[in-house]
């Protein structure tokens, strides 16, 4: 088997990462790309960082077990399979999965840190970075918080003001200057997408 092709996908929170991603899976079979998402490498709630106010913080890089992260990747890129438990943050409803990912001829690795982290940075043949407007980013944010983490409306305003943008502003942003494609994704990203599945199936062969 010859090595993976490697893509890294970041962006701020909102930015529509895992609807691109979404969009990329699907012009695919599933035995030719593998996605892994940081969110499924958050640490336990009981390690999380927690700020002055008592308010948990997960957009902070030691929220991640960055070491089981690449241990994981590297894994894949060696051609083996991972089995991961899913990460539910603090829905109660959320029934737990234990996810399989199938090593594949593209692994794409997607997550706030998955460019600032050196050593999973190191590990990709391709950086995009996904950008969106403030208010774009917010409306997505209220919506994925509310219906998938069981977060109200206040909870998540707080964190966006006090936990999101600051560590966007201050850690993510920048790694746009360094990404191979930056893709706006304001209200549509289908010619981006078109252009990107184009390169990887001329790499399939």
């Amino acid at each position: 088997m010859s090595k993976p092709f490697t893509i890294g996908i970041t962006g701020g929170s909102g930015s529509g990462k895992t609807y691109f991603l979404q969009g990329l899976s699907a012009r695919f079979a599933a035995h030719e790309i593998c996605l892994i998402s940081q969110d499924n490498y958050y640490k336990p709630r009981d390690q999380q960082p927690i700020d002055e106010n008592g308010v948990k913080n997960f957009d902070l890089p030691v929220s991640i077990d960055r070491e089981a992260f690449r241990h994981d990747l590297l894994i894949l890129k060696s051609g083996q399979n991972v089995v991961k438990q899913e990460y539910t943050f603090n829905n109660p409803l959320a029934e737990t999965r234990m996810l399989e990912f199938k090593s594949a001829p593209i692994i794409v690795v997607e997550g706030l840190f998955v460019q600032y982290f050196e050593e999973i940075s190191n590990e990709l043949d391709l950086r995009i970075f996904i950008e969106a407007k403030d208010h774009v980013k917010l409306g997505r944010r209220i919506k994925r918080d509310q219906v998938e983490r069981g977060y109200d409306i206040d909870d998540v305003l707080y964190r966006y003001q006090y936990h999101v943008m600051p560590v966007y502003e201050r850690l993510i942003e920048p790694l746009k200057h360094h990404a191979d494609l930056v893709i706006p994704n304001n209200s549509k990203f289908e010619r981006a997408l078109e252009v990107l599945v184009a390169f990887l199936k001329s790499r399939l062969g």
